[in-house]
């Protein structure tokens, strides 16, 4: 599943990814998490940041242009 992850975005923490996606991207993504996973295992969260959301980045990160952010 995180190399699939890494396909949409980049690995923040061990089990986070942060991914910039149109919303084609992500929809795709939510049809493709369910085969994905363990059900009875894994948990998979996804928080949609869109409108006036804001990320305050410390330290080495790599710069977020775009308005939308989606973080998985």
């Amino acid at each position: 599943f995180a190399k699939k992850m890494e396909g949409y975005g980049f690995r923040v923490q061990k089990s986070a990814f942060e991914a910039l996606v149109p919303e084609r991207l992500y929809k795709k993504l939510l049809e493709e998490i369910p085969g994905s996973i363990r059900k009875d295992e894994d948990s998979v969260r996804l928080y949609r940041i869109t409108g006036q959301g804001e990320v305050t980045l410390f330290g080495v990160n790599e710069t977020i242009k775009d308005e939308e952010v989606i973080i998985i």
